[in-house]
């Protein structure tokens, strides 16, 4: 499994160079999916770099720009990959480079091993044996058949002590609403100095995994690809994701692939 993670890594750099090929040309089209979300040309070369490393693996693959696949078919799947090529797409199209890659392993439905790579920011972050790791200015130290060993020596183990105070709360930059802004209040009788942050796609989750961000609650629609990444990796990172209702562990491959509202905290004891 090592050396199928270390691929994972330098499968994610490739197809986070396929994106930024477009996403630094001077235009491109945008599709509307059947749930109106879009779709950019940008997706599609991200899937097919990711789609071909993956299937050399002979493991199911559910993404979010491929095949729908009948639940039939999917609730006798053990174990499969959980791909968003791009994560974030509203982002990519408003060029705040807020957008992701997004490759998770769903063991049992848990999320168990994560790669999540930020091309602008040139990020990587990765969950796995219970360790995470985030790596900056990666696309110049993952070279071609790169070893784990030598990743995680140039990585920094994650989370990272924070550097202030203050109580941050990390939101969507594109769901701030009623129910999250009600959370935040609530928060404000039992922390002082709180701050708000707004990120796009799984760069939230990422903040509270490496200890930048205390809380992350998500009152908005989400789908399993959008969070399986990050859950892997927070989780990894000694944190948690739960649904509001039941304040149990998201769970993944169910029927209707859409997630409950959701909270990301950094440390288990906290729940």
């Amino acid at each position: 499994m090592r050396e199928i993670i270390s691929k994972l890594i330098e499968t994610s750099i490739i197809a986070g160079k396929e994106i930024l090929k477009v996403y630094d040309s001077a235009d491109f089209g945008v599709e509307m999916k059947t749930d109106n979300s879009p779709l950019t040309i940008a997706d599609k070369k991200a899937n097919e770099v990711i789609v071909r490393f993956l299937e050399t693996t002979n493991i199911p693959i559910l993404s979010e720009e491929g095949r729908e696949i009948n639940y039939n078919e999917r609730k006798k799947w053990d174990k499969f990959w959980l791909v968003d090529p791009l994560d974030g797409t509203k982002e990519f199209i408003k060029k705040n480079g807020e957008f992701t890659v997004n490759i998770a392993l769903v063991e049992k439905g848990k999320p168990t091993v994560g790669i999540i790579y930020a091309p602008v920011l040139d990020t990587i972050y990765a969950g796995y044996n219970h360790t995470a790791f985030r790596l900056k200015d990666a696309m110049g130290k993952i070279t071609q058949n790169i070893s784990l060993d030598d990743f995680e020596k140039m990585a920094e183990v994650i989370p990272v002590e924070k550097s202030d105070s203050s109580f941050l709360v990390v939101g969507s930059r594109s769901h701030m609403n009623d129910e999250t802004k009600d959370f935040i209040k609530e928060l404000e009788k039992e922390h002082k100095n709180i701050d708000v942050v707004s990120k796009g796609s799984s760069l939230k989750i990422c903040l509270v995994a490496e200890g930048a961000a205390n809380i992350y609650p998500r009152f908005g629609p989400t789908m399993e690809w959008d969070t399986g990444a990050g859950q892997a990796i927070v989780e990894n990172a000694g944190g948690k994701i739960v649904e509001v209702e039941t304040k149990k562990e998201l769970r993944y491959n169910k029927e209707n692939l859409l997630n409950p509202y959701f909270i990301v905290y950094p440390k288990k004891e906290v729940l």
